[in-house]
């Protein structure tokens, strides 16, 4: 018997309107054309015979497991996501879908976005709603000087710029 272990907490329901569309192009991409192709070859793989010792066999079942849970979590995680289409009402402030520049220790410039949990992606600059950073900066406004609580240590930085 496993440990029990109480359930994850889900991120923010909010997501830009890009993300949003990402997400349902990846869906409609894995249910239309993935899973048939796999389907097809899982059927292959199977008519050769012994699956005990059928590596194709195998790893295809596993990869439409892997393809039907994120299909799963795709269809689910979108049914509760509230697109933020509109900007806010006072651009000074930061809120969700804000570009900020932020200026560190270094005077180094940083620039982020802050964006809904799906759609984060470090290469990008797009830091979830959820971060440690973004929890900071909601709310602030430019030449706001903040010191973030990172894994690895507290780092400072000031609000250069927000933009929408």
């Amino acid at each position: 018997m496993g440990r029990w272990r109480p359930p994850e907490k889900q991120g923010s329901p909010y997501i830009t309107p890009e993300g949003a569309e990402r997400l349902r192009e990846e869906l409609q991409y894995l249910w239309r054309t993935l899973r048939p192709e796999v389907v097809k070859a899982l059927s292959a793989a199977a008519a050769e015979g012994d699956r005990s010792e059928n590596a194709e066999y195998t790893y295809r079942k596993k990869q439409l497991g892997d393809i039907d849970r994120r299909v799963r979590y795709l269809a689910k995680r979108l049914d509760v996501m509230k697109i933020v289409e509109r900007r806010p009402e006072d651009l000074a402030v930061i809120r969700f879908g804000a570009w900020i520049s932020l200026q560190n220790e270094n005077d180094e410039l940083l620039e982020y976005r802050i964006v809904g949990v799906d759609e984060t992606d470090a290469d990008k600059g797009f830091i979830s709603i959820d971060s440690p950073v973004a929890r900071a900066l909601l709310g602030k406004s430019v030449d706001f000087q903040a010191n973030i609580e990172l894994p690895e240590r507290t780092a400072r930085y000031r609000v250069a710029a927000i933009r929408y």
